[in-house]
């Protein structure tokens, strides 16, 4: 520590020690250089060791697939109708279910609306209140424009529910119609396409930490850069300073005099990269500033 807190104000409590030199920016804008640079290492071992995965459980299922092939001979390839049909009727329920959803919120939406326009029409009505109340006028308005917007989402949704109740009727009916017709080839054939679907299950798992340590990386990248232009941004400055620096002090005019404010030093006080200096221009500005409030409370 150079100052104790006590050393570190002056008698008036106006000036403290500039910051030390690990607080310039260059420090924290290499500290997050360091940093993002750990980052993209670490992101771009686990992405290669994610992509391994992927291709190594892609080469497995490959394999297993062929041979169940070869086992169960041409039930696969006949029986494949009906596990599209399966698939498909499957998505048509998440649709549909979905769509249910998105109608019930839009009614429970348009319910609450109808609740708020109800009450502020009764606010409104109060005998006790002939006043025109602009805040509840306001709030009747919004409620009626809520309620437009909420009958217009009931309406949209109650078409996209039945639509979608509709494809998956006829999705699931369709279905059935294979299962019925293809039933002995069915069962011969679903040892491949559950186990088809157990490995694009578990591909699809690995995909998404493939495509989340690609995201993290890219990330990375990004902070990478700008921790980089940063840097080259504050060295410039650095340089551009110590220019000017070099070209020596302003000379004060005539008859200028001195305010006590020590302006002029601080602005023109840099902070240079050799430690030692720093202290002792530091210890030279304190015992400047000192004697400047010194005088200041002397006269």
């Amino acid at each position: 520590v150079l100052f104790t807190a006590k050393e570190n104000q002056s008698p008036l409590g106006l000036y403290r020690n500039p910051p030390t030199f690990f607080t310039n920016p260059r420090f924290g804008e290499l500290e997050k250089l360091n940093q993002s640079t750990d980052n993209i290492n670490r992101w771009e071992t686990e992405l290669e060791d994610s992509r391994q995965k992927f291709r190594a459980v892609l080469v497995e299922a490959t394999v297993k697939l062929d041979e169940q092939v070869k086992k169960i001979g041409k039930a696969v390839e006949d029986s494949k109708p009906y596990w599209e049909a399966r698939r498909a009727a499957r998505q048509a329920q998440v649709e549909a279910q979905r769509a249910t959803q998105e109608y019930q919120r839009a009614i429970e939406i348009l319910r609450a609306a109808k609740e708020t326009i109800a009450l502020a029409e009764e606010r409104l009505l109060e005998e006790d209140s002939r006043q025109f109340d602009s805040a509840w006028q306001e709030m009747l308005n919004h409620a009626t424009q809520r309620v437009m917007e909420a009958e217009q989402s009931r309406t949209r949704t109650e078409i996209e529910h039945r639509e979608t109740a509709a494809k998956y009727n006829t999705a699931i009916s369709h279905m059935r119609q294979l299962e019925k017709k293809l039933k002995r080839t069915i069962n011969k054939s679903r040892p491949y396409f559950e186990l088809k679907a157990k490995y694009y299950l578990q591909l699809e798992q690995l995909k998404r930490r493939v495509d989340e340590r690609q995201d993290k990386l890219t990330q990375a990248k990004a902070e990478y850069r700008t921790a980089l232009r940063n840097l080259e941004t504050i060295s410039d400055e650095i340089h551009a300073r110590r220019r000017l620096s070099a070209m020596g002090p302003r000379g004060r005019g005539v008859g200028a005099e001195d305010d006590g404010t020590a302006t002029d030093d601080i602005s023109n006080f840099k902070m240079e990269s050799d430690g030692i200096s720093i202290i002792f221009k530091l210890f030279q500005l304190k015992v400047f500033l000192y004697s400047k409030n010194i005088e200041k409370i002397k006269h």
